[in-house]
């Protein structure tokens, strides 16, 4: 498992936007509710970790991290290109509102 950073990089390459600036690599970590998205994106976030012990001790610990494919396009190929792209990721659940639609995934990384 990597860090966030390397993370980021590997969903900049899935987008195709790992040459551009920041401002328009439409890769998102926990954005402020002030900044102008272009679609389509990916939003992520961290979450609790999955933490395992062993006797009472620190065992394993895999970061989690929730994600966010938005899209203009349904059917999408990137859909399924992050799943299978990250070996512990799965589709949870998705949605539709205003011509966007939305897929999130929980991924440990």
């Amino acid at each position: 498992m990597g860090t966030r950073y390397e993370l980021h990089g590997e969903l900049l390459s899935l987008l195709g936007t790992a040459d551009l600036p920041p401002e328009k690599a439409r890769c998102y970590f926990q954005p402020p509710e002030s900044i102008k998205m272009s679609y389509p994106c990916i939003v992520y976030n961290r979450e609790p970790p999955d933490i395992l012990r062993a006797d009472n001790l620190l065992y394993r610990r895999v970061h989690k991290y929730g994600l966010i494919y938005i899209t203009y396009d349904p059917d999408d190929p990137l859909i399924e290109i992050i799943e299978d792209r990250f070996s512990m990721c799965r589709l949870s659940r998705s949605y539709a509102r205003d011509g966007l639609n939305h897929y999130y995934y929980d991924l440990y990384y």
